[in-house]
């Protein structure tokens, strides 16, 4: 049984209730809720609609680190069976991220990409909620011909946010793990349609060498994706407890390295980026699933992790949708708890307001 595959009915149901003119549900849920809670509700339910269509490490002292820094790996982790996309990830390119090899006299120009997340199924509908996907493309005016890179999730979005709940598993199971995707051409129509292509710099083939073998050590220690950003509160200089590792990051990353190995990057345009955001006071490390699901004395929380993330579940009815909504509600809101699952570890999130924001905000280039 593949039940990895995103979570398509409960995306094409939801999408047309909040398009479509279908309140009913909408209407019922809306007598639940005050109107300060109601954006939490609204940013929830979207979010949830994307994604179904789509060790910790302490100071010397004993300290928490903040935020959590992302763990790397010595190697990628053969895929599941059981993890089955959708849509294949890397079709007609290189899966392991891989480069030509340009000449160093070449001249390369570079581009900044972004369109709607799903614009090739769903237009500029999560361009509405400034849900964007972010790439960078090549162009060699040596041979004329141009490539894209990106970095992006191999079983989708929905995978790669909430686990699956399997009978025969007490652990909840994860399908998890983004990758470089690097091939030949950009589809101008995609990215310029509802998004962005901006020439932003240009750089000798030397400099394109460099970067490549770059990506290619970031590509095999850099495995998971990770949705969530995590902080204290909306103000600006508030604490980070966890930074997300998304498409957006890889893009920053590697304009980082290309201004650390001397090329010149600029923007005619504000450069925004798509950020997801949960509010909470300081995270609680809970372990790992040995540590949670293997120790009988936390049954309790087990089952209380479970149970959160069936909510989450794919190919709800719209009626079933709904009922977990509430439960989310209830849980996050309420009882302001959210287990994050960070590093293949448990973490407990004492929420507080806003709880969830999605944001797009600018980022300068380096």
């Amino acid at each position: 049984m593949s039940a990895s595959v995103p979570f398509q009915s409960c995306c094409l149901s939801l999408t047309h209730t909040l398009v479509g003119n279908v309140i009913t549900p909408w209407t019922a849920l809306d007598r639940f809720l005050q109107e300060k809670d109601r954006m939490f509700a609204l940013s929830l339910a979207v979010l949830i609609t994307v994604l179904d269509c789509i060790y910790c490490r302490r100071t010397d002292h004993g300290r928490q680190e903040w935020p959590v820094p992302y763990r790397r790996f010595d190697h990628r982790p053969e895929v599941d069976p059981y993890c089955q996309a959708l849509y294949p990830f890397c079709p007609t390119g290189d899966r392991e991220g891989r480069m030509p090899s340009m000449a160093p006299s070449d001249r390369i120009d570079i581009f900044r990409l972004q369109t709607p997340v799903w614009e090739f199924k769903y237009g500029d509908l999560l361009g509405k909620f400034h849900i964007m996907h972010d790439a960078i493309g090549f162009r060699s005016r040596a041979t004329g011909k141009n490539y894209t890179m990106e970095w992006y999730e191999l079983f989708q979005l929905g995978n790669c946010t909430f686990p699956h709940i399997r009978e025969a598993q007490s652990a909840p199971f994860w399908c998890n793990q983004g990758a470089a995707c690097f091939f030949e051409g950009i589809d101008d129509v995609h990215w310029t349609q509802n998004g962005t292509l901006e020439k932003v710099g240009q750089m000798s083939g030397a400099q394109f060498n460099a970067m490549a073998q770059w990506v290619q050590d970031d590509n095999k220690t850099g495995i998971f994706y990770e949705t969530w950003t995590v902080r204290a509160e909306p103000s600006p200089n508030s604490t980070t407890w966890f930074d997300s590792y998304d498409c957006s990051q890889f893009v920053h990353r590697t304009y980082r390295k290309l201004a650390e190995i001397g090329v010149k990057l600029s923007s005619t345009i504000q450069t925004n980026y798509t950020k997801i955001y949960l509010f909470s006071g300081e995270p609680t490390f809970l372990g790992n699933d040995s540590m949670i699901f293997g120790d009988s004395s936390k049954k309790a929380l087990a089952e209380d992790i479970r149970n959160f993330y069936y909510n989450f579940r794919p190919h709800q009815s719209v009626k079933d949708f709904i009922r977990s909504l509430i439960e989310l509600f209830g849980k996050v809101v309420l009882e302001k708890s959210f287990y994050l699952f960070y590093n293949f570890e448990y973490w407990h999130l004492p929420m507080k307001p806003p709880y969830i924001q999605i944001t797009y905000e600018e980022v300068p280039l380096p």
